[in-house]
């Protein structure tokens, strides 16, 4: 099984289009060690030739364009992606398919019937698309593997995630099964597991009995501290408050990562640019690496 980081950055990438924090504003002007990223987003494959395209970011054609394994070149009009996982319905996860809506048949697209009802009502971009390529829409079960026609080697499980919906949808700050997924993703011949959580609100039973249960866990790395938002005065809201565990702190990401085996590969992704772990010389980034915790970048590959 192979995965693919197509972007590991937040809503908004990094550096921040309209942002001047001290990464952003230091990205620029080269006076951080740091590398850029474009907003979250993974492709997984089988046997080197299928892939599924986990969210489609508003940086979906550059994504694709720095990925040669996606474009086989076989015909006029190609694509190695056979089919599209959405695990939410935010709009750093699904702009990009306005981008891919010039495809010669319709997308296999998997999310909840939840994100499915956000995206043709409060944005609704799937009744938009329904005038170029189209979508056929799988409904993603929340118990039982399943796997996907033309992706052989792989299969998936998927759980609902305590997290937050988009402000468009009437479940904000009210959080519904199903609003957000994270996806455990299984090599057929190794049984090598991945767990992929990219916004994950809470510490629940089942979601920890699946990050247990895998070799690798690529998980939410949005912000380091919990005011993170506030203090900055870039927002009011706690890193709860908006579906992400903060790394630090009572109850954070470190601490749950430390109880994983220690054969468990640990990887952070989604990480907002505000997080000062961006910075590859701070002293947060040296605490995850005592920790033995990745910091994900677009172009990084796991291989189990």
């Amino acid at each position: 099984m192979r995965i693919h980081i197509l972007g590991a950055g937040a809503g908004g990438g990094f550096p921040q289009w309209n942002c001047n924090c001290r990464n952003c504003d230091g990205l620029r002007k080269g006076t951080i060690r740091a590398t850029a990223r474009t907003q979250s987003s993974i492709v997984a494959s089988g046997d080197d030739e299928n892939w599924v395209l986990f969210n489609a970011s508003p940086d979906v054609l550059q994504q694709l364009q720095q990925f040669p394994a996606l474009q086989p070149a076989r015909a006029l009009r190609d694509t190695a992606i056979r089919a599209i996982v959405l695990i939410d319905a935010q709009i750093d996860h699904t702009t990009g398919l306005y981008m891919l809506r010039e495809h010669k048949q319709p997308h296999e697209l998997w999310c909840t019937s939840l994100v499915r009802e956000d995206l043709t009502s409060g944005n609704p971009i799937l009744n938009v698309l329904g005038h170029y390529s189209g979508l056929n829409w799988h409904d993603v079960p929340l118990a039982d593997r399943f796997t996907m026609n033309g992706v052989p080697g792989l299969a998936f499980e998927a759980l609902p995630l305590t997290s937050n919906a988009p402000p468009y949808s009437p479940h904000r700050d009210h959080p519904q099964p199903g609003d957000n997924i994270g996806v455990t993703l299984v090599d057929a011949k190794s049984g090598k597991r991945l767990f992929y959580a990219p916004g994950l609100g809470m510490m629940e039973d089942h979601v920890w009995a699946a990050m247990q249960a895998a070799d690798c866990v690529l998980v939410d790395g949005t912000l380091w501290t919990d005011d993170e938002m506030i203090a900055l005065g870039a927002s009011k809201k706690t890193s709860r408050d908006m579906g992400h565990l903060p790394q630090s702190g009572p109850d954070g990401m470190i601490e749950w990562l430390d109880k994983l085996p220690a054969t468990t590969r640990k990887v952070l992704i989604h990480i907002n640019n505000t997080n000062p772990i961006l910075d590859e010389d701070s002293p947060q980034r040296a605490e995850l690496a005592r920790h033995g915790i990745e910091v994900s970048y677009d172009g990084m590959e796991i291989i189990l």
